[in-house]
């Protein structure tokens, strides 16, 4: 009757523990009580307050770990005190991000213990009770949910490049209105990530390896760059133009792309001149400009000798300090046992030929594995890769220019070789995030990256083309118009990003309404300027 009583007395205080912990922040009013035991922490947008009660007679350890890590370290939360004595526990409160289901550990110290793991998703509130050796331990960790999430810096997706490097491939009359739609769907994504996106996870890029909307964007663009080259080419050596004086202009349209990538990626406008010993060289703009036009006539033969160089390069150059062949982020990953070894030999290559000031010094991977070193996601080894990217969107075109009149024979073709890439793919990742041979990575530019990008271009290809060439059930608006004028948004996207009509204060920013009200009306006026641009005939080109 003693145990009954005993148990329900715990269930009741259980109960309360949790109403004061999930009730107590949302309230108007909190008792003296519950700040002295409760002290409720400030909170931003994606995260929770944590609360850990400890009636042990020692001090307990608590880490956490982001689901998302692979093979990862726990990081340290920090320690909750011994408890002061029976039915008097000692309660610590720690701030938790709630963008990904993380892992807590409580440990006991100094001999570090594990005590016990819990796993949490969104929204779960869980009392655990455990018992260890001869001592009875018990364990209470509350989670509550503000439902405000971090504030976190815009996502930095891709410029919008492609047929504006050439002239139109086709006459007006015979353009295709798919390929600009492709390209002004691409568009208005890369430039609503760009400016926010709702502060939203998923409009940022992954950590290391998978993918989110925001790693899209870029290989859709040299994608379709690639399709419209191999019509532009076919339409100027139609018109007369010879060889070389093609190669002349795709060098000077090259340079120019070259430098707009430096400006832009290099945004001192109203700061005074550059710092050329920390200017970040490689870029979206740089990688189109030497790739785009250079390699327009690559061959078959080419493009598998550049393959087997990025394998050779990937997995046998040695990398000092680090596994040969490692594609991990390094940091807290694997354990931790190669934290200096971020991206392996497309890092190691990097840092050689260009130096650590004139990488990108923010990368991705800092977020989850807390990386510490820098990382540029452009960078030389990757590059390769993204040529083999411009060089299946060659393919399309010449489908498009080989069947012109069979729009059936240009469908079917491009849903073989999606598949085919999706095949791949399949094989590559083993259907894995981690896993594979080669994983799914924006950063490293990995050959699965580029065949699952493209498989999924030649089938949104595809439908955008028989919705809007084929059957004309769509003109293709409003996306078509800003991939009319793409690198003009793209510019002005990035020049006026942090002026009125695009940004303005806000009066609460740690409102998830607010980031994305702001970011649909900057995004849906770069949308009317390109359309307004279009009715004038006015167009950006380079």
């Amino acid at each position: 009757m003693a145990q009954t009583e005993k148990s329900a007395t715990f269930a009741l205080a259980a109960v309360a523990l949790v109403v004061a912990v999930c009730v107590a922040p949302l309230a108007a009013e909190i008792s003296s009580s519950d700040i002295h035991h409760h002290k409720h922490l400030s909170l931003k947008m994606d995260e929770a307050q944590l609360t850990v009660n400890n009636e042990l007679s020692y001090e307990v350890q608590v880490s956490w770990m982001s689901q998302r890590c692979y093979q990862c370290l726990y990081q340290q939360l920090g320690v909750v005190p011994a408890g002061l004595g029976p039915g008097q526990p000692s309660s610590v409160n720690f701030v938790v991000s709630t963008q990904h289901e993380i892992t807590v550990q409580i440990n006991s110290t100094p001999i570090e213990l594990e005590l016990c793991k819990y796993v949490y998703e969104y929204g779960r509130v869980s009392n655990l009770q455990k018992e260890r050796h001869s001592g009875y331990i018990k364990l209470r960790i509350s989670v509550c949910f503000d439902f405000i999430i971090q504030e976190l810096g815009p996502t930095r997706v891709v410029p919008p490049v492609t047929d504006n490097i050439l002239p139109p491939p086709l006459t007006s009359s015979k353009r295709l209105r798919s390929l600009d739609t492709f390209r002004g769907i691409s568009l208005v994504i890369m430039v609503f990530v760009n400016y926010g996106g709702g502060r939203y996870w998923f409009f940022r890029h992954e950590s290391w390896n998978g993918l989110t909307v925001a790693d899209l964007v870029f290989p859709w663009f040299v994608f379709i760059m690639g399709t419209s080259i191999a019509l532009s080419i076919n339409a100027l050596l139609r018109a007369g133009a010879t060889r070389c004086s093609l190669l002349r202009k795709a060098v000077w349209r090259s340079l120019q792309l070259f430098i707009i990538g430096v400006l832009v990626i290099n945004p001192n406008y109203c700061q005074g001149a550059l710092a050329w010993e920390n200017l970040r060289i490689p870029g979206v703009l740089q990688r189109l400009a030497w790739k785009g036009d250079v390699f327009n006539g690559v061959a078959w033969l080419c493009v598998i000798l550049l393959e087997v160089l990025w394998l050779f390069l990937t997995f046998l150059l040695p990398v000092p300090d680090c596994p040969t062949g490692y594609l991990g982020p390094g940091g807290i990953g694997d354990m931790g046992l190669y934290v200096n070894c971020t991206g392996g030999a497309a890092g190691f290559i990097d840092r050689l030929l260009l130096g650590e000031k004139h990488m990108y010094q923010n990368p991705s991977s800092r977020v989850i594995y807390a990386t510490r070193i820098p990382y540029d996601p452009e960078g030389v080894l990757g590059s390769i890769n993204s040529i083999l990217m411009a060089f299946l969107g060659l393919q399309a075109g010449k489908i498009i220019l080989h069947y012109r009149e069979r729009p059936k024979s240009i469908m079917s073709r491009f849903l073989i070789w999606g598949l085919s890439l999706g095949v791949i793919s399949a094989f590559l990742t083993k259907c894995s995030t981690d896993r594979g041979f080669i994983p799914v990575n924006k950063n490293l530019w990995s050959l699965s990256y580029v065949t699952t990008l493209a498989c999924f271009a030649f089938v949104l290809l595809m439908l955008v083309y028989y919705i809007v060439d084929v059957n004309k059930w769509w003109s293709g608006a409003p996306f078509y118009y800003p991939g009319m004028n793409s690198i003009l948004v793209y510019v002005g996207h990035e020049v006026f990003e942090d002026y009125f009509p695009f940004r303005w204060r806000m009066s609460n920013s740690q409102s998830h309404a607010e980031h994305l009200i702001q970011n649909l009306v900057a995004t849906s006026c770069w949308v009317i300027i390109s359309y307004l641009l279009y009715k004038k005939k006015i167009f950006w080109k380079i």
